[in-house]
């Protein structure tokens, strides 16, 4: 009889080794696809010339794809072939990354490379005559920005296809893997080293020109560091479309199911449950700080601390990088040992979680304190002579030095004075003569910088904006040095999903309401929030506003840190009523045993009892359907 079941149980180990390194390379896949989008929203911005808030609501289509069919897929996705629904679900997110791609094909040649910054100075300008057949060229070249609508749908589709690979694949492998162990299993699979190279694929493909291989990159005249640079940010979506659909393969190749499925708890039960609800709660307020800070952060930190766009994408690879290995590693893989071999219980969990979580939040509100001063761009955040704005508006870009240059207000080309002072463009510098050619042009003779309270001698600008002062990169420093050790704190509180022992359904629906309310509208109401700041937008050739050139840093930072650590400040009320709801149902658990022990020996004693005076045992118990009722969700 041994030697059967050991027979029996040798398919389900053979079945967990081949399914479990294909979960978690589809784990990668997908991980390191969210990441690169993440990482390529400041780019997609700049490329079709919208607004923050659009760059939100393409970052929030995916959560919308997931929508669409989650909860069918929860629910019945069980009664069919789950690994080749994995499989296909892989396939689908492989398309929507080709299809994200898509445009870049399709549209004309980004148009910065080949501006006549000639035409930019006051001498030119004076003189330029500008045609309505040209105008008219330009304006149906532009035309292609609306294909960022196909960028939003390829998301989506991301999404669709990324919807069966966590609910199927945590129940099939609670299918085949003992009780104790699932933990463990579960923690394998996450995606730990994915979100890493999507952060890093993301920093090296914006420093590559957007129409690399279509132009030559020597007429390019500004660099990756400009706020008009649009990198190659098409490239990665192909990659990634490469990557998803390589992870697809294994699952066509696995059996359906090894035994019959159990379907889980009822709606009416699950939502009647005060500590699922307040799980569900507390991890979708968490959610909406993570998602709108997670990706804005690329912008905040150029924004903020004068960061290339490139180097703040790198920067959070690094911390990702720096959090997820020792923290998430040790928390989820190693918790689930942990959590086996010390048998720290719900209630431990859970102290450990809200501490963490109270303790990073703290850093975070931290880093809302971190700034360094703001970019001095005349006419905007400072006067012509220096002097600090109050007010910002488009009047004020005018001045004296530039009043019989017809300079257009709508122009950004910005130039950098010896001064440190940066001007919108070489025509509202006053600039009267160029040499030299591409990146190396250089505007003579500016007659605004002679304006400043303390003039410069050297009355020449050069292209690009002025980088920040050094201490900018110290203050930057301590805040990246306060963000990796706050998210390593919270790292190592693990999730609030392993708390509880979520069945396959119950974790479908609190995936279904986290990614519905908590994935889809963080992205647009930051954007929202962060458009207010803006102090420069771009034009568009055809007219109507673009992507935003200049923000109000200061107001950047209050408003963006404000919402974020407010979040999270709401998220830890709702943990400290969770952990008193959990340690309530383990006392009314712990009561519940206590009875059963003491109704067993008084069983025990009125059996004998009975025995010698030869009346018939009457056994009085709990409810088991009670006491299940109360140990699981």
């Amino acid at each position: 009889m041994q030697n059967q079941r050991e027979t029996a149980r040798a398919p389900c180990c053979t079945l967990v080794k081949l399914f479990l390194p294909s979960m978690a390379f589809a784990c990668f896949a997908k991980a390191f696809g969210g990441a690169y989008m993440k990482s390529a929203i400041t780019q997609i911005e700049r490329r079709f010339d919208i607004p923050s808030s659009h760059s939100g609501a393409i970052d929030g289509s995916f959560e919308m794809g997931n929508l669409l069919v989650i909860a069918f897929v929860s629910y019945f996705g069980s009664k069919f072939h789950r690994p080749r629904l994995i499989g296909a679900g892989c396939l689908v997110m492989a398309a929507g990354s080709f299809i994200t791609a898509l445009p870049h094909f399709f549209q004309d040649l980004h148009t910065n490379h080949k501006e006549n910054l000639l035409f930019l100075s006051c001498f030119f300008n004076r003189d330029a005559k500008c045609t309505v057949s040209s105008v008219l060229s330009a304006c149906e070249k532009a035309i292609g920005s609306s294909m960022w609508i196909y960028v939003f749908l390829g998301n989506m589709l991301r999404g669709i296809g990324e919807t069966p690979i966590m609910p199927l694949g945590l129940s099939y492998l609670d299918d085949f893997a003992s009780e104790e162990n699932t933990p463990f299993y579960i923690g394998q699979t996450v995606g730990i080293i994915g979100p890493i190279g999507g952060f890093l694929l993301g920093s090296y493909l914006s420093k590559i020109y957007v129409d690399v291989g279509f132009v030559d990159l020597d007429e390019v005249t500004i660099t990756y560091k400009d706020s008009r640079w649009v990198g190659a940010w098409w490239l990665g979506f192909i990659v990634t479309g490469l990557i998803i659909t390589l992870s697809s393969i294994p699952f066509w190749f696995l059996p359906k199911s090894i035994r019959k499925e159990d379907m889980g708890p009822s709606l009416k039960r699950l939502f009647s449950n005060k500590v699922y609800m307040l799980l569900v709660l507390t991890s979708l307020i968490a959610v909406n700080g993570f998602i709108g800070m997670i990706t804005f952060k690329p912008k905040y930190m150029e924004q903020v601390f004068g960061q290339a766009s490139s180097r703040a994408i790198f920067l959070i690879g690094t911390e990702i990088r720096i959090m997820n290995l020792p923290a998430v590693a040790l928390g989820i893989i190693g918790g689930g040992l942990l959590l086996k071999k010390m048998k720290l219980g719900v209630v431990g969990a859970a102290r450990l979680a809200m501490t963490s979580s109270i303790l990073s939040c703290c850093l975070l509100i931290l880093q809302a304190f971190i700034r360094c001063n703001q970019a001095e761009v005349a006419g905007l955040t400072v006067s012509y002579q220096g002097v600090p704005e109050i007010s910002f508006s488009n009047q004020t870009l005018l001045s004296q030095c530039n009043s019989g240059c017809s300079c257009s207000l709508k122009q950004w080309d910005p130039v950098c004075a010896h001064n440190g002072m940066t001007y919108v463009s070489p025509c509202l510098a006053g600039c009267q003569s160029s040499s030299g050619a591409s990146k190396d042009l250089v505007y003579h003779n500016c007659s605004c910088i002679g304006e400043l309270m303390t003039p410069s001698p050297n009355m020449s600008v050069v292209l690009g904006q002025c980088p920040r002062k050094d201490d900018c990169n110290r203050m930057f420093k301590v805040y990246m040095a306060l963000s990796v050790t706050g998210s390593f704190i919270s790292a190592f509180g693990g999730t609030s999903s392993y708390i509880a022992d979520l069945k396959s359904f119950a974790l479908g629906m609190q995936t279904l309401i986290v990614r519905t309310l908590g994935g889809i509208p963080p992205p647009i109401y930051f954007g929202a929030l962060i458009d207010q700041t803006c102090l420069k937008w771009g034009t568009k050739q055809c007219g109507g506003v673009g992507a935003c050139r200049l923000y109000d840093s200061h107001a950047f930072r209050l408003r963006f840190m404000g919402l974020v650590s407010g979040l999270y400040v709401l998220a830890n009320v709702t943990w400290g009523a969770l952990y008193t709801q959990i340690v309530k149902k383990q006392k009314r658990l712990a009561q519940a045993d206590g009875v059963a022990a003491n109704g067993v020996a008084c069983d025990g004693a009125a059996a004998n009892g009975a025995a010698a005076n030869g009346h018939a045992m009457i056994t009085v118990g709990l409810d088991a359907d009670m006491i299940e009722k109360e140990s699981t969700i």
